[in-house]
């Protein structure tokens, strides 16, 4: 999800009564709607993340956390705008298994992929020292915190599609 997701639409059925909460297995919040001081920030947050990297890049990492994370809701939101970026479809579909087809992705994108994995899942085992390295060989430091950032945005905008059960395909992109 990114600040263009959800800025120009509510949750479909997502709205609770004052206080009630929805109901077991029915309607989430409307994070935007419900807290929006925090989603204001988050798109900020989001906005800055991106301030100078690669479009391309930026695409590779996020539908890269949103496969690790299993939000389909990003995922269908990221590879769309990765397509209407120019992205072609051979690649899209590498990045699940970019380890395996390495030859798709430059050595910036690969070292960007497996520091998305590492940070995604963090609480696991941490951000290896190689895989740390590698990509600060790749990125100058400015570029490196960007990424960084990129990728800590992207991991709160799917667990808030998580957390609410935003549904794949309908966003208004």
């Amino acid at each position: 999800m990114t600040e263009t997701a959800s800025v120009t639409k509510a949750e479909p059925g997502a709205t609770a009564g004052a206080g009630t909460g929805p109901a077991v297995g029915g309607a989430r919040v409307d994070f935007g709607k419900a807290a929006p001081k925090a989603f204001r920030a988050l798109v900020g947050f989001d906005a800055a993340a991106r301030d100078g990297l690669d479009p391309a890049l930026v695409e590779l990492i996020q539908i890269r956390a949103s496969h690790v994370n299993h939000c389909a809701y990003c995922l269908h939101l990221h590879t769309g705008d990765a397509r209407r970026a120019g992205e072609n479809e051979e690649r899209l579909h590498m990045i699940a298994v970019w380890r395996e087809a390495r030859h798709f992705f430059t050595e910036r994108e690969q070292a960007a992929l497996a520091l998305t994995e590492a940070v995604t899942l963090v609480a696991g085992r941490g951000v290896a020292d190689d895989v740390y390295a590698e990509a600060a060989a790749r990125f100058d430091e400015r570029e490196l915190a960007q990424v960084l950032a990129l990728i800590c945005a992207i991991n709160v905008w799917n667990r808030v599609a998580l957390a609410t059960k935003k549904q794949a395909g309908t966003d208004e992109r």
